[in-house]
């Protein structure tokens, strides 16, 4: 089964939200609202790509896809609902722009105009600083072609616009997917 214009994928591990840690061979589940975006489970396997699709991705590579692609929602009269990307059972359909990063062979590659920008420790100094990171400014993790075109590589500190920063946990690390043209300088 194939679709001409979307890829057909299922929850990664066969779950729509990753809410279960194993902490010391037990359990726990670490968030039961089904609203938390940052329990809804980011990866996908691919059962097929499009029919018109030109691409390296295939059949049992892994999606990292947007927050919402998997959620439940309740409707105006509060019933369980899935999201437009449901088909049937546990597939559901993906637009390009609802996948942000694709695993081939177990490396991680940058999709379209996406890249992932690691952020950098806070560093001490006498300027005060909210959170953990360094603001605005990180390390390129997952690069895309278009900043390639531009002389960057993996490993270049850059800086990047305020807002800009879409956060995932990818294979347990935090990283912010940003466009290219979220990127100000590099440094």
């Amino acid at each position: 089964m194939r679709s001409p214009e979307r890829f057909i994928v299922r929850p990664y591990n066969g779950r729509r939200y990753d809410n279960i840690k194993n902490v010391e061979g037990v359990n726990v589940i670490i968030g039961t609202s089904e609203e938390n975006y940052k329990v809804s489970n980011r990866e996908a396997e691919v059962i097929s790509v499009p029919l018109n699709y030109k691409g390296e991705i295939e059949p049992g590579d892994t999606l990292l896809v947007h927050h919402n692609v998997f959620k439940f929602y309740n409707d105006i009269k509060g019933r369980r609902r899935s999201g437009r990307s449901f088909f049937k059972d546990d597939l559901f359909f993906i637009e390009d722009d609802q996948f942000f990063m694709y695993k081939k062979n177990g490396k991680w590659k940058a999709y379209g105009k996406n890249c992932f920008i690691k952020p950098l420790p806070k560093k001490d100094t006498d300027i005060y600083k909210t959170g953990q990171y360094e603001p605005l400014i990180g390390t390129v993790k997952y690069i895309n072609e278009d900043l390639k075109n531009f002389g960057l590589k993996e490993g270049d500190e850059v800086g990047f616009e305020p807002d800009s920063e879409y956060e995932f946990r990818v294979d347990g690390e935090i990283l912010y997917r940003m466009f290219t043209n979220n990127i100000t300088f590099v440094m």
